[in-house]
């Protein structure tokens, strides 16, 4: 199992807190890479709830991460 940005930032609008199953569902209707269904099927499912991305890729970046002051624009 491996992610990307790329990949991760498909899940992005998912509807949290969900399922492992409920990500799969999402991530076939939204038209997902096979990749990111791939990532979700190889997660240990003991029927926890993800309240966001950061549970399941906790690498991935927040807009803090981001240096770019929206307040300049």
């Amino acid at each position: 199992m491996y992610w990307t940005l790329e990949l991760a930032s498909k899940l992005e609008d998912a509807p949290w807190p969900a399922t492992k199953d409920e990500l799969i569902d999402y991530a076939m209707r939204s038209g997902a890479p096979l990749e990111v269904i791939e990532n979700l099927q190889e997660m240990e499912d003991e029927g926890e709830t993800y309240e966001s991305i950061e549970e399941i890729w906790p690498d991935y970046p927040s807009k803090d991460d981001f240096f770019f002051n929206e307040e300049e624009y």
